[in-house]
């Protein structure tokens, strides 16, 4: 089965946003995605039992508890598989960062002027638009 097809599937999804956490026993598991999607406990473990066999996670044994985690691996080759179409959006998320920092200069510099009880002017001190 290849990445994008266990990926594609929003309950397997949803369970390795869960283990993103870190290690978690498979009834707590069981618990989120049965309230969230209506499922049985057997179903879940269907999903889990999906992640383990395409190595996306990994189950440790703890008494009668079974602990998953993910296992990066698949998550880095299929990560890998989208770097041909990151140029799409890269240059979006840059732009995006770049943003996000000037405002954050902004702030930065607005409140150091508060700081020196020297009054808060419209214009910024960033000679871009």
């Amino acid at each position: 089965m290849h990445a994008l097809d266990v990926l594609g599937d929003p309950v397997r999804r949803r369970l390795l946003e869960l283990l993103a956490d870190g290690e978690r026993p498979s009834g707590e598991l069981a618990e989120v995605v049965t309230r969230e999607f209506g499922i049985s406990h057997p179903a879940v473990s269907q999903h889990l039992r999906v992640l383990r066999q395409a190595g996306f996670a990994v189950v440790r044994p703890e008494g009668t508890r079974r602990l998953y985690a993910i296992d990066p691996g698949p998550l880095e080759a299929a990560a890998a598989w989208f770097d041909p179409f990151r140029r799409f959006w890269q240059p979006k998320l840059d732009a995006l960062g770049t943003e996000l920092a000037r405002g954050r200069r902004q702030r930065r510099l607005a409140e150091e002027r508060a700081s020196h009880g020297e009054p808060e002017d419209e214009a910024s001190d960033d000679p871009t638009p």
